[in-house]
């Protein structure tokens, strides 16, 4: 146990954010750099080190997060590295984007703010970058055996390195012109700047495996020759179909999918724009949808320089305190003001879009909604509630329903698919084509980072063993596992 007074001496503290009006003319990410060293020990030692520790339960990749929490407590960075790499590929990527389950299950959470498990993750990784503490992992032996993974999200990246570690011979094939997936291009650069995606990348690189960009499985490269060319094959390509918002006006210039709006932020910051073909600059910007993906526009909109942000969500807002139907150690809904509501913009909950107004230029112009509430177990609309607010730029952000079939992958694989319209899989993360695999969002459906990166290893040891008969690559999850929600 590091300090067996710490969770009755120290209070939780989390990482300093910069100044709004400071951050918001740029696109860094929206803490203070180095904010969290100086006070991250004494945060790791509120840990009690649990005799049942929960925290594993909450987090899908069963993180050891007791025994780095008192590595990072004692300041032995590298044994704290090598415990939070131990079961995760990459914690610079969770460490910053996912919400922590974890805390929400962490034992102390139960009548005392959570420990900052998230921070102490990302103080560890970041300090293990910079003491050089993180290197390349080649194989001893290959294998002679070959796998193409197709995707470069979390999933396929934590697929992909684990089968290259394993001996396998790797190739990633990703769609767009750089790998990364969502983390590249649907993440903003104030949420995760992109140079912790390429120095992973570059590690992967030093350890054997191969990426194959702008190259689409199913347009560019049909998948059955795929199959026949690999030994194995993994499908993380992700569940990229936008929910679609059918509502008259719907055809209006500027109402986009966040996943078009965003993307082209990203690019700037790349350098391959100059500016945005679709921009918030000087606009009345609404986000419909209350979720991450929202809140990613919202931020956008904010450093694109927005008249106005308003983000629009048809559930009544969540409360404060957890409800008495998400007790403890489950993921509670609660009201989360993320940094990007931080910085300005009105959030209006129990609504709906009936329609969008436009110009004779056919550009929306305002958005009219209504006022809804749940009856026996319905949607219906409140008489008289009806608005009309001003809208030049509309982004829908209201989730993905599967992965993409539009490009043939699905079908000239020859999958089959579940219920739920996703990629249908065993408890090998076998798909019903011989060694053809699924991880991720492709088979799960819209998840958080922490499964994509836990379905990625999982997957992996599928594969492995398909190809040699055994594995002793780990699987922290099996396909059917959900989180601990109720």
């Amino acid at each position: 146990m590091a300090d067996p007074k710490g969770f009755l001496t120290t209070g939780r503290e989390v990482a300093e954010t910069r100044p709004v009006n400071e951050r918001v003319k740029d696109w860094n990410e929206v803490y203070v750099p180095g904010s969290l060293l100086p006070i991250i020990s004494k945060q790791a030692g509120r840990c009690m080190d649990c005799g049942i520790p929960f925290c594993h339960n909450g987090c899908p990749l069963g993180n050891l997060i007791p025994e780095w929490n008192d590595y990072a407590y004692r300041e032995d960075w590298a044994a704290a590295s090598e415990r939070l790499h131990a079961t995760n590929n990459f914690p610079e990527f969770t460490g910053r984007l996912c919400p922590a389950p974890c805390e929400s299950a962490c034992v102390l959470g139960i009548n005392q703010p959570a420990v900052t498990i998230k921070n102490v993750e990302v103080s560890i990784i970041d300090k293990a970058w910079g003491n050089g503490d993180v290197t390349p992992q080649p194989p001893e032996r290959l294998s002679g055996k070959t796998v193409a993974v197709i995707g470069s999200g979390p999933a396929g990246l934590a697929a992909a390195q684990q089968l290259t570690r394993a001996g396998h011979t790797v190739a990633v094939y990703e769609r767009a012109d750089r790998i990364g997936g969502l983390l590249r291009y649907g993440i903003p650069e104030f949420k995760m700047e992109k140079s912790h995606i390429n120095r992973r990348i570059e590690q992967m690189r030093a350890e054997g495996t191969k990426f194959r960009t702008e190259t689409e499985i199913g347009r560019d490269i049909d998948a059955a020759k795929l199959r026949r060319r690999y030994d194995a094959v993994v499908i993380a390509a992700g569940a990229t179909v936008s929910r679609d918002l059918p509502v008259p006006g719907r055809e209006l210039n500027g109402v986009h999918f966040a996943m078009e709006y965003l993307p082209l932020a990203n690019k700037v910051q790349e350098g391959d724009l100059t500016v945005a073909p679709i921009t918030a600059e000087g606009k009345h910007v609404v986000v419909i949808g209350g979720g991450d993906t929202g809140a990613d526009c919202v931020g956008t909109a904010h450093r694109q320089g927005a008249l106005s942000v308003t983000q629009l969500e048809i559930m009544p807002r969540p409360g404060d305190e957890r409800n008495a139907n998400q007790p403890w150690p489950t993921f509670p809904m609660l009201y989360k003001v993320t940094s990007a509501h931080e910085e300005g913009g009105e959030r209006v909950y129990s609504v709906s879009t009936t329609h969008f107004e436009g110009d004779e230029d056919g550009n929306v112009q305002a958005l009219h909604l209504v006022e809804v509430e749940f009856k026996d177990g319905k949607l219906e609309q409140k008489p008289g509630t009806e608005r009309r607010i001003p809208a030049q730029l509309v982004t829908l952000a209201m989730g993905f329903t599967g992965t993409d079939q539009s490009n043939g992958l699905v079908q000239q694989f020859g999958l089959e698919l579940d219920e739920r319209g996703n990629v249908a899989r065993d408890a090998d993360f076998a798909t019903n084509v011989d060694g053809v695999f699924v991880a991720g969002d492709a088979g799960r459906g819209q998840s958080l980072i922490v499964w994509a990166i836990a379905e990625g290893r999982s997957a992996a040891r599928g594969v492995d063993r398909f190809l040699t008969g055994a594995s002793a690559l780990p699987a922290p999850i099996r396909p059917t596992d959900r989180a601990l929600m109720v």
